[in-house]
């Protein structure tokens, strides 16, 4: 199945890897992207402002209820849990999970249940385990599930919890993501090969 939609989850060292991320997006990339990142609650929205500097693709702050479109990036909002309710964000202000709000985890486990196999998800640089069990969530859904290579991480535990939680599909150097998510979003199925 081709993919809807690309969930990345990050935190510590995140704006860096998605800024590198973004470069390697083409205008044409069709899934939406959509992105969770550990930020102080009082944040404004300087991360999607300083994000569309390195995209193609429009990079916009999701709000409530927001139907998902193609072929943009959508960030999650400080202070407010992401999540996928059918094709359309939502908004929460549950409890933190593992301290987090947004919760990478939470943004995972909403978005595999509403795309199931059409999900690819992503867990980049970070200094916490949230996102490893949501990215196996999305792997038993069918989706695709990546990894950025701990290597190339200004964070390692994030990363390396998402590796040790279960099976990844891939697990790449941060600069080798983007060319896996074009390849993956031109060919009609997403297969389960393994790389390192």
């Amino acid at each position: 199945m081709e993919p809807e939609i690309v969930a990345i989850g990050t935190s510590y060292g995140g704006l860096q890897a998605l800024s590198d991320l973004l470069e390697g997006i083409p205008a044409d990339f069709s899934p939406a992207i959509a992105v969770v990142q550990h930020r102080s609650r009082d944040s404004d929205d300087t991360l999607a402002r300083l994000l569309q500097d390195h995209s193609r693709l429009p990079v916009t702050e999701v709000d409530d209820k927001e139907p998902i479109e193609g072929s943009r990036v959508y960030v999650a909002p400080p202070d407010y849990h992401l999540l996928v309710e059918g094709r359309s964000f939502a908004l929460s202000v549950d409890a933190p999970v593992a301290y987090s709000r947004p919760s990478i985890d939470v943004f995972f486990e909403s978005a595999a249940e509403s795309f199931g196999p059409a999900v690819v998800g992503i867990l980049l640089t970070g200094a916490n385990a949230d996102g490893a069990s949501g990215l196996q969530t999305i792997r038993s859904a069918g989706g695709y599930v990546i990894v950025q290579d701990p290597n190339t991480a200004v964070g390692r535990a994030m990363p390396e919890a998402g590796i040790a939680f279960g099976p990844v599909d891939a697990v790449l150097p941060l600069d080798e993501i983007a060319g896996r998510l074009v390849e993956i979003a031109r060919r009609p199925k997403v297969g389960r090969r393994r790389s390192r």
